[in-house]
């Protein structure tokens, strides 16, 4: 409100016609503006570095998606081929075991030729004994010692028949024995060539195993350098996010105090002019400032693998997710056997399970078996309860050696606890 004076008074040199809480706003709008307005222009340039930060990462995280593919690809490869080593590995033992079999057979066969032998050169040498001594014109001396003509006629045919019938079971035996010989020389053979094969496998399965590692060990490290560029890609850009908003903060800030400096510019000038009009004085309402600001033991007989339970069903697995099975840790390489009768359908490498089998037994059922070393049967293979399907291992970049055994009906996975236990 203006103040009434008996006269006319004109203004102080040295007051300001204004009042002094426009002053004040006036000067914290001019003061504002130029902090707001390096605020701004700090906060550009850290978004600007932030968003190039952002670019790179993404980048390089892409690019690590293409390597972690093709280490996936390599470590299925290299699964693969372990199994397949496993596999002819089996098949070679196993020809192997026949071949010694034989070879045992077959000589105890030759031991049976050797002592039946034996007792024909007995006979054969009594024989010949009995006609040394009857010395030199045997047939004569039979056929003068004997009663009637046809009596020595007769002796001298049994002679001469059991005679020719102990050479010839002499020379057979002979050639028997020959034979055997021969096939005991190319089993020999045979049992020495799949010695060396099994040699060689068993070679190249360990240095597959070690390739197999390696490629786990490249896909674990992309693993982790990937996860760590995307958790860097996603606070970059929550930050990101956080300084887009800090700069609408400010650059509305910044508009609010310009506006204002320039409402309290012309409010000033208004007064100004309605002053030095009327020749009075009036005091302002301060304008307002408005601040802002920016693994127990598992097994039995209905266990497809006996050792310890790394895992429960609904428990969490070694990479952190929720179990839908069970994890047994057991030595790489032991026989994994059916829970159950039934067909193999699928028989192969999946990504996160690796070699896996999976086996339908009616009813709804089906059982997995995940990470071997080598798979046994191929899909369509009917199998019975207790045999040997695969072999534990450790693939597709399972860290440790151990069977992921998992049950499920209609589809949906199961406790398999107490289906095993009652198996």
């Amino acid at each position: 409100m203006a103040n009434a004076s008996p006269r006319p008074q004109r203004p102080s040199p040295s007051r300001t016609p204004w009042g002094p809480a426009l002053a004040l706003g006036l000067a914290l709008a001019c003061a504002m503006a130029p902090s707001l307005a390096q605020s701004q222009r700090e906060t550009e340039r850290k978004l600007a570095q932030m968003r190039q930060e952002l670019r790179d990462i993404s980048q390089e995280r892409r690019k690590l998606e293409g390597q972690r593919g093709e280490a996936s690809r390599q470590l299925r490869e290299a699964d693969e081929k372990v199994a397949r080593t496993s596999r002819n590995l089996s098949q070679t033992e196993s020809a192997l075991r026949e071949q010694q079999q034989a070879l045992a057979d077959l000589q105890a066969r030759r031991a049976g030729l050797q002592q039946n032998l034996t007792r024909q050169r007995a006979a054969l040498a009594g024989l010949l004994q009995a006609a040394y001594r009857i010395g030199d014109n045997a047939p004569l001396k039979l056929m003068l010692s004997q009663d009637t003509v046809a009596d020595a006629n007769r002796l001298l045919a049994y002679h001469r028949y059991v005679q020719r019938e102990r050479a010839r079971q002499i020379q057979g035996l002979t050639q028997d024995l020959a034979s055997l010989n021969e096939v005991e020389q190319q089993i020999e053979q045979r049992r020495l060539a799949l010695a060396q094969t099994r040699e060689q496998q068993q070679q190249q399965s360990r240095a597959l195993a070690d390739e197999r590692r390696q490629r786990a060990t490249t896909v674990s490290q992309l693993d982790g350098r990937y996860q760590e560029r995307a958790d860097r890609e996603k606070a970059i850009g929550q930050d990101a996010k956080a300084l887009e908003q800090l700069l609408a903060n400010l650059r509305a800030a910044a508009a609010r105090a310009e506006a204002e400096r320039r409402a309290a510019a012309q409010r000033a000038a208004a007064e100004a002019a309605a002053q030095a009009k009327s020749g009075n004085r009036g005091t302002k309402t301060p304008p307002k400032v408005v601040a802002s600001a920016p693994a127990p033991k598992v097994g039995g007989l209905g266990w497809p693998v006996s050792g310890k339970l790394l895992a429960r069903y609904g428990g969490r697995l070694p990479d952190g997710h929720t179990s839908n099975g069970v994890l047994i840790g057991a030595p790489s390489g032991t026989p994994v056997t059916a829970v159950a009768d039934g067909t193999v359908v699928f028989s192969d490498w999946m990504t996160g399970y690796g070699m896996i089998l999976i086996i339908d037994h009616g009813n709804g059922y089906m059982s997995l078996y995940a990470h071997n070393d080598s798979l046994l049967r191929d899909a369509g293979a009917a199998v019975k309860r207790g045999e040997a399907v695969a072999k534990v291992g450790n693939s597709g970049g399972q860290g440790t050696s151990a069977l992921y055994f998992e049950l499920r009906r209609n589809g949906q996975p199961v406790d398999p606890g107490g289906w095993l236990q009652r198996r």
